[in-house]
């Protein structure tokens, strides 16, 4: 079959750069463009060091795009939602990585990124890219807007405790600690070297804007409340959500077991870690590096009705990259693991 053509508008980042890895040696895909306003006629190995040998690709300017059966877009955030119809008259599909239709609702959007969206019609177009909730609706959408990573860990360590009604919805508390290169590949002061190293920072205590997406797609037309809390810490990739939730009724572990079990044992990408022994017996982001899978553990606390769940991502594979990749499959009607099967290092 002749393959898949696809370009990349903004390639020259930590995101577009694992993207590209990813695409150039899956087996239906052509990379046809990358674009870097920054960067134009450049060979993308120069900023993309790790792809040497793999493509003598040159970054292109986003105005030299052409036809193409599916554009992915990982612009800076607004950038979409103002040239998203010049785009769909480049690509019949696209995926867009950034946060501009992740949201459904303008108001909504408006209270989280602190400025009106400039393309409020287009909101409900976009299927929301997680696909282990929306796998049916990816299959045969045009648009899908990824989500975010603090998201994506967020809303899969406990989607099934929120879809079957059995923790309070007002009490949940979750803390994520993540990788430096969340941040982009931007510097800055706090991402200075000596400032950087070493730091366990809260940079983002409250209202957090990916709050608005786990309350979107957890709410199941409830009225919930989700309290979120970001860290920074000394690492470059990776996601451990740390999410505090009180039970209905009484649960035991083997309860949770069951139920994580019902929802995610046919998933490809989503792993149930609890070990009973060993260091590795809570999932550790470290072992995820470069692979698309969400790792998901919990533990029962005996003196009251609080379980903790824990996940874990690699912000740039299932937080991005990756998670946009398995949407693709699902839209092309590929194996859903296809380009994605890699398992990751130990050591590391």
């Amino acid at each position: 079959m002749n393959k898949i053509k696809v370009s990349i508008a903004g390639g020259s980042g930590y995101t577009g750069g694992e993207l590209l890895r990813l695409l150039l040696f899956h087996p239906n895909i052509e990379v046809a463009q990358v674009t870097s306003e920054a960067n134009v006629g450049k060979f993308i190995y120069k900023i993309h060091p790790n792809l040497r040998k793999s493509t003598q690709l040159k970054f292109s300017s986003i105005n030299e795009l052409e036809k193409c059966d599916l554009l992915f877009l990982c612009l800076p955030h607004g950038s979409s939602m103002n040239r998203i119809e010049e785009f769909k008259n480049i690509a019949e599909r696209i995926i867009d990585l950034s946060g501009d239709f992740r949201l459904k609702d303008k108001e909504e959007f408006k209270k989280w990124y602190h400025h009106e969206h400039t393309n409020p019609a287009m909101l409900n177009e976009f299927v929301y890219g997680i696909p282990e909730l929306h796998r049916e609706k990816m299959k045969n959408a045009k648009l899908i807007s990824s989500a975010g990573c603090n998201a994506t860990t967020s809303i899969l360590a406990l989607y099934p405790l929120y879809k079957e009604g059995l923790i309070e919805e007002d009490r949940t508390v979750i803390e994520v600690k993540v990788g430096s290169s969340e941040g982009g590949n931007k510097s800055s002061d706090s991402s200075h070297h000596p400032e950087r190293s070493g730091s366990v920072r809260s940079y983002m205590p409250v209202q957090h804007r990916h709050t608005a997406e786990i309350i979107q797609e957890l709410s199941f037309g409830k009225k919930i409340e989700v309290h979120f809390s970001a860290t920074s810490i000394d690492m470059v990739r990776g996601i451990l959500a740390t999410c505090h939730v009180f039970t209905k009724q009484p649960l035991e572990e083997k309860d949770l077991w069951k139920l994580y079990r019902k929802y995610y044992n046919d998933e490809p990408f989503i792993r149930i870690v609890k070990e009973n022994e060993g260091i590795y017996r809570y999932p550790e982001p470290k072992l995820l590096i470069g692979t698309n899978y969400c790792d998901i553990g919990f533990k029962k606390d005996e003196f009251s009705n609080r379980f903790v769940i824990i996940a874990s991502i690699d912000n740039l594979m299932k937080g991005a990259a990756g998670q946009a990749l398995q949407a693709f499959n699902l839209m092309y009607g590929f194996n859903e693991t296809t380009g994605l099967e890699f398992p990751g290092f130990h050591p590391i």
